[in-house]
């Protein structure tokens, strides 16, 4: 496995320009037959990660009443998951660094594999929430350092690029695959199926990963606990407020505690590492424009994409009155088309330089979201199968493309700490979008209401807000990026 001195804490590593790329072989993009059986566990390993995340959604209704969890109780079936794995991103993708990732990396998946087996068979609703937060804690483990290792796997170039691509695509995938197949399983084999499934898949992953994995981590040094503490605390407060909020509202006392707390503790954790000798994440790792707006780019393409497929859930479902099967096939589309656009990204990548694919992909969601304000209260349902579908390709180009712009010109002592940040986006990414454009949407169809407006035409002028807001800040970003690290990558070549 191919490793390279670490890089001092106080400077950034210098890039990989355009001229030493071009000296790679023409064949430089392919994979050996090990190379393919390496990305086939460890992509499998984020495929599994990625239908937890909605695999079980649909089986909650015959959960609850199977398990004694109220309505309200419900919630904590996902948020038990999506705690964790939100928040202990940052702390194991650096225990990687320094442990060793095979090490991290095994032990993450054979934790997701047994909490997912003890989910599956808990026979009262206390412990299955403890496997849904021990599948969490698991995946945080499994996520960066699954990435830092396909990362320092497979050299900087085409090859990293199509690694992280297949990745991207088949972690969307999983998405789509999960809400099928929770649905399938529940009807047929019963709500525990679900994570059985997930047990099973743990289990064939991990008898293969150890024979393919070799050992990577970066320099050894002693763990900065304060900012440890700080940032997961940080994370956990703001996972938890906005997890919370998109089922309650951002009214609630616990919310808004927890979020300013997040925020408060993300900010200390900011001081703290500016004054640690061996920070959790580097300071100069932010400042490198690459990191900060790759990051940014990711955040906005996630959040902006799930609050779209949210938002067109309501449309169909509420004022158009399609059944949820219809609705499953429209999503089923994009997730295909999503797959499609995974699989062009490393090659108009190759062609224009990550970055400025980056933001043509971010510009292209845009365009399309905008597209969809042109939906009526009666009519628009094959606008929303070809415009979602459209966007949720380009919203592929670019998370594949963030993640390589991200984590590009980094040495491989500092990748965990680096997929770490490109997972943490991502993350807190499925955590915004939909309770801010949730709230905006449903806050001013109240506004219409109360002003005289008809129920169906005031829902979709909530609707139609919540795409405007996010047509706006896809375009920004974009933008932004393009004008910032398109500009670096033009003054590299010269």
């Amino acid at each position: 496995m191919p490793t390279t001195a670490s890089v001092p804490e106080t400077t950034a590593p210098e890039p990989v320009t355009d001229s030493a790329r071009s000296e790679q072989p023409a064949d430089s993009h392919r994979f050996t037959p090990r190379e393919v059986l390496l990305l086939v566990v460890l992509c499998a390993s984020q495929f599994l990660v990625a239908l937890d995340f909605s695999v079980l959604n649909v089986a909650l209704p015959v959960l609850g009443p199977d398990l004694g969890l109220g309505e309200a109780g419900l919630q904590w079936a996902v948020t038990a998951f999506a705690l964790p794995t939100g928040s202990f991103l940052l702390l194991f993708g650096r225990l990687g660094d320094q442990l060793g990732r095979r090490r991290t990396f095994l032990t993450g998946l054979a934790l997701f594999t047994g909490a997912s087996v003890l989910a599956a068979l808990a026979p009262s609703a206390p412990l299955f929430l403890a496997g849904r937060a021990l599948q969490g804690l698991g995946a945080a483990a499994l996520v960066p350092t699954g990435m830092a290792l396909i990362t320092t796997s497979f050299a900087e170039g085409p090859k990293r690029t199509k690694a992280l691509s297949i990745n991207g695509s088949l972690m969307a995938l999983g998405f789509t695959v999960g809400m099928v197949l929770g649905g399938i399983l529940t009807d047929t084999l019963g709500w525990r199926s679900t994570m059985g499934l997930l047990g099973v898949g743990g289990v064939l992953v991990l008898l293969a990963a150890p024979r393919l994995l070799s050992e990577s981590r970066g320099e050894r040094a002693r763990l900065d606990v304060p900012g440890a503490l700080t940032v997961t605390g940080g994370l956990f407060g703001i996972v938890y407020g906005l997890s919370t909020a998109a089922e309650e509202g951002f009214t609630r006392p616990d919310v808004l505690v927890a979020i300013i707390a997040g925020l408060a503790l993300l900010a200390l954790f900011v001081r703290v590492e500016a004054r640690s000798a061996e920070p959790l994440l580097p300071l100069w790792m932010l400042r490198r424009p690459s990191v900060a707006f790759g990051n940014l780019a990711g955040l906005v393409t996630v959040s902006m994409m799930t609050a779209v497929v949210f938002l067109m859930t309501l449309y169909l479902q509420d004022l158009l009155g399609v059944s949820a099967l219809v609705s499953g096939l429209v999503f089923g589309v994009q997730g295909l088309a999503s797959v499609a656009g995974g699989a062009l990204a490393p090659r108009i990548a190759r062609r224009i330089g990550a970055p400025r694919t980056l933001a043509l992909g971010l510009i292209g969601q845009g365009v399309l979201t905008a597209a969809l304000l042109g939906l009526g209260v009666e009519s628009g349902l094959w606008l929303v199968v070809v415009a979602v579908s459209l966007a949720s390709g380009l919203h592929l180009v670019a998370v594949v493309t963030y993640g390589v712009t991200a984590t590009s010109g980094l040495d491989d002592a500092d990748q965990g700490r680096a997929t770490s940040l490109v997972t943490s986006a991502m993350q807190l990414g499925l955590a915004l979008g939909i309770p801010l454009l949730s709230a905006l949407s449903v806050g001013w169809a109240g506004v219409l209401r109360e002003g005289g407006t008809p129920a169906a035409d005031a829902t979709l002028g909530g609707i139609k807000l919540g795409l405007g807001a996010d047509t706006v800040v896809l375009l920004a970003i974009g933008t932004l990026v393009a004008l910032t690290l398109g500009r670096r990558r033009t003054a590299e070549r010269r």
